[in-house]
């Protein structure tokens, strides 16, 4: 009996409850269903299913089987329609984690225009400021801005991210424009209470080595949004990523200053668990991403959702040809 017809039996009962429905939708008798289970349990050596006339419940080794089942499937599915007529398609669900600030900015305006050019797939997207477990929360990748710890996951970078420090004309007629990091000190610095983020402090090059400077102010808080508003309206200077500040400095709203302190940029990276073949959905999301950010354009647009809404060249192209960012990036 055919193995693939095992489990997409499995699967197919599964998802439809009943062996009567799964046989249903495939046109053959409740019986043929049955033995094709009967069969898979059998050379597996587990019990999957525990069938009674009113219901059928998954055993614990049969839901750890039908997720990778699933997956089995709709990678094979995505293989066929890479090759077929009519070129890349591309379906299943994406699990998606970022930065709150930064994915409300830069991750979910992106959403609809991937989803647009793939609608077969869908996605979750979870915004937070903590260091998400990729595996033990079960996501398919993330994105992440600043140095990455040592792990076993596999990153790519997508774009440098610079941090600067930035205060409004308003604050700067007021009080001066600092000089020199050490100024600092005499300003009122905006700084983010965050356990989890800018520990070491802000980061300036002097001397030819960075260091860590821990500046206090008036006024803190644990989400950058509200860092970036107070910073707006003139109450000090906030060291802030050039993603967050670059279209207000070219509109005059805010002003870089210790530019020439500024320590070197780090980077934005998308992170995904090692695997052995990756889904064609993440290996296109992966090249949507690193094609959006690579074009300076993005960065320097006053309003980023209009480039997310408009269907550029560049991006239209990616959607129907995949593999040639990704590849180059990962050999």
């Amino acid at each position: 009996m055919d193995r693939l017809k095992q489990i997409e039996s499995f699967v197919a009962v599964a998802q439809k409850g009943s062996l009567t429905a799964a046989a249903q939708a495939e046109g053959v008798a409740p019986a043929v269903i049955g033995r094709r289970i009967d069969a898979l349990e059998e050379r597996l050596g587990v019990k999957l299913m525990v069938r009674t006339t009113r219901r059928i419940t998954l055993t614990h080794e049969g839901s750890a089987f039908l997720e990778d089942a699933q997956r089995v499937l709709a990678d094979l599915s995505n293989a066929e329609a890479s090759v077929s007529a009519g070129g890349v398609k591309a379906s299943g669900h994406l699990r998606l984690t970022a930065p709150a600030g930064f994915g409300r900015r830069h991750v979910a305006p992106l959403i609809p225009r991937f989803v647009a050019l793939h609608p077969d797939v869908s996605i979750s997207l979870n915004l937070a400021d903590r260091m998400v477990d990729l595996i033990r929360e079960q996501f398919d990748v993330a994105v992440r801005v600043g140095d990455l710890p040592d792990s076993s996951l596999v990153s790519v970078r997508l774009a440098d991210n610079r941090r600067l420090c930035v205060a409004a004309p308003a604050y700067l007629e007021k009080r001066g424009r600092p000089r020199h990091p050490d100024e600092l000190a005499q300003h009122d610095c905006l700084t983010l209470s965050s356990d989890g983020s800018q520990t070491r402090g802000w980061a300036f090059s002097l001397n030819g080595e960075v260091v860590h400077l821990r500046p206090i102010g008036p006024l803190d808080c644990s989400d950058g949004q509200v860092l970036h508003d107070w910073c707006l309206a003139g109450l000090g200077v906030a060291w802030r990523s050039t993603w967050e500040v670059e279209a207000d400095i070219a509109a005059g709203r805010l002003v870089s200053v210790l530019e020439e302190f500024a320590a070197p940029p780090n980077g934005i990276y998308v992170v995904f668990p090692q695997r052995k073949h990756l889904p064609l959905r993440l290996r296109l999301w992966i090249d949507f991403l690193k094609t959006t950010y690579g074009d300076p354009a993005y960065w320097g647009a006053h309003d980023i959702r209009s480039i997310a809404a408009t269907p550029g060249d560049a991006q239209a192209e990616q959607g129907a040809e995949t593999g040639s960012l990704f590849g180059a990036e990962l050999g």
